[in-house]
């Protein structure tokens, strides 16, 4: 859980507190972290009181989008940190089309996980 730099805030259209993931799932805060800690889900420090958020496109209405955390595991084993991921995550692929986040949200991770094991070649 790092501060972001000025190009991945910017690529990253909305971010969602810790606090109101939680209500959003139903789960308490510390679920929240928990989910942050087994990197099933990305927190970086932001704006000015620096507190954890997670990009919001991560959460469908009360779950999180399929297939995000087979991703960053992908990712994580090829070596990406956290902003890699989101730098890779938020970039438009024009071979998806769109961003591989827009595309798990869309129902299709198995095409952004081939691209992320494309990636450890």
């Amino acid at each position: 859980m790092t501060e972001i730099d000025a190009k991945i805030d910017a690529l990253v259209p909305a971010w969602l507190y810790l606090p109101d993931i939680a209500e959003m799932l139903d789960v308490e805060v510390t679920r929240v972290r928990q989910l942050v800690k087994e990197g099933q889900l990305i927190a970086v420090r932001r704006g000015e009181n620096k507190a954890l958020q997670v990009p919001a496109a991560f959460i469908d209405g009360d779950k999180v989008v399929k297939g995000l955390s087979g991703t960053l595991t992908l990712l994580k084993d090829d070596g990406f940190t956290d902003e890699e991921m989101l730098e890779w995550l938020f970039t438009p692929d024009p071979s998806l089309p769109g961003t591989p986040a827009q595309a798990l949200s869309e129902n299709r991770g198995t095409e952004v996980k081939r691209r992320a094991q494309a990636l450890a070649v």
